[in-house]
């Protein structure tokens, strides 16, 4: 038994020592009571590593007085799902008539995987209990995500890690409570800390702690906060470049700049820099904010914006991580207009979907001669011409006079283009 990882042999056994998840697991609700009725329907558990998806199918295997078959997503194929049902429809291997399907990682199944499985669940031969940590809405079939009840599992505070780290100092048949252990209150903070919710790799931590420090002269293995360090090295983060938590920290990070939080666009660009993100992307990001969220109330965002890309892609990192920032912040602190993103997207849906007459003909090109001749260009003002500079000509198709896309805010230095603007269309109409 102590060859298994500690985080495998202090898995609960029960309900009651489930720790964390009260959402969904407290007394009263509906997961609790599905259990501890063995009423199970078919449910996904989806939550970041270390939060207890798959405990809680290990529970729900010792509770239940249903078959109880495990697949793993990542080595079980189509076969290994009809061997499941055969069994389940097989009165002599399944003597209750059900059988609960705990499926891991079931993200990782592919379509046809998912489909061969899906009329199985549909029919109730199998109740299944799938496990991931990708979003199930954006990676597993619609048909089973609409025959089954989603449940999130959130990570766990850092009160509930101390408690398994706790636990497991003090159990002495499936922890270390065989050994004198004395863990140091700062060591302690830091392990439940820097596991960012994920008991796994605090109880990880934990045991190579305790099973590589040499206890002193009376026996006890002291644990101060430098083994601690060096034992769990990096903050856990939750990240995944191709799902859900890299949507969720780029909507967080560009929703930050556009709410005007230079605090919070910092911090979340520190999430994905921490978390490897592509730097090029990152830039990316920041110049379509600053066009389309800062606009023209601070021009200058998208000239800074576009210069941190270039910077970004010169530089690389680590310096990189300074230009970011800087860009980050510059849209941040920027006064908004998305104005200009307003116009553009007004005027191509009448281009899409009204008709939108000729281009005036003072407004067209004479190359030849006889282009001039049927009136190509005739009656143009030349701007400069005109006091100011501006011409009070109709550009617009006849059918859109008087149609205004652009309608400037009176923030920034866009108030300065609305006052002169506003001067403009009076004078014209």
């Amino acid at each position: 038994m102590d060859t298994e990882p500690l985080a495998y042999r202090m898995v609960p056994r029960t309900l009651e020592e489930f720790v964390g998840q009260r959402h969904i697991l407290g007394e009263g609700r509906m997961l609790r009571r599905m259990i501890e009725a063995d009423r199970l329907r078919s449910i996904i558990l989806f939550g970041p590593p270390g939060t207890g998806k798959t405990s809680l199918a290990r529970v729900i295997a010792v509770t239940t007085q249903a078959e109880f078959r495990k697949l793993n997503a990542v080595t079980a194929g189509i076969a290994d799902i009809k061997q499941v049902v055969s069994d389940a429809r097989n009165p002599i291997l399944t003597p209750t008539g059900r059988t609960v399907l705990f499926v891991d990682e079931i993200h990782r199944f592919n379509k046809a995987q998912q489909d061969a499985l899906l009329p199985h669940v549909e029919d109730g031969t199998v109740i299944l209990v799938g496990a991931t940590t990708e979003n199930p809405f954006f990676e597993v079939n619609k048909s089973l995500i609409s025959r089954s009840t989603v449940f999130q599992l959130e990570p766990l505070s850092n009160e509930e890690v101390r408690l398994l780290v706790g636990r497991a100092l003090s159990d002495p048949e499936r922890g270390l409570g065989t050994l004198r252990i004395e863990l140091d209150a700062d060591a302690a903070s830091f392990l439940c800390d820097r596991s960012n919710g994920d008991a796994r790799i605090a109880l990880n931590a934990l045991e190579l702690a305790a099973l590589t420090t040499p206890p002193d002269a009376d026996g006890v293995v002291r644990i101060p906060l430098a083994v601690a360090e060096d034992c769990l090295q990096k903050r856990s983060l939750a990240f995944d470049a191709a799902g859900e938590s890299h949507y969720d920290t780029i909507s967080a990070f560009i929703k930050s700049m556009r709410g005007s939080d230079p605090d919070a666009a910092v911090h979340y660009l520190a999430r994905a820099l921490h978390s490897g993100e592509d730097i090029e992307f990152l830039a990316r990001r920041i110049v379509i904010c600053a066009s389309e969220d800062v606009g023209m109330a601070n021009p200058a965002a998208l000239q800074v914006a576009m210069a941190a890309y270039q910077g970004v892609m010169a530089v690389g990192m680590p310096e990189a991580r300074i230009l970011l920032a800087e860009a980050a912040v510059m849209v941040a602190t920027s006064p908004k207009s998305n104005a200009s993103y307003v116009a553009v997207e007004k005027a191509l849906q009448d281009v899409a979907d009204r008709r939108t007459g000729e281009i005036p003909m003072h407004l067209r090109n004479a190359p030849v001669r006889g282009m001039k001749d049927l009136g190509y260009g005739k009656g143009y003002q030349y701007a400069h011409d005109h006091p100011g500079g501006v011409t009070d000509q109709e550009h617009l198709p006849e059918v859109l006079r008087g149609t205004i896309y652009y309608e400037p805010t009176d923030r920034g230095y866009e108030g300065r283009i609305k006052e002169w603007l506003d001067r403009k269309r009076r004078r014209t109409t």
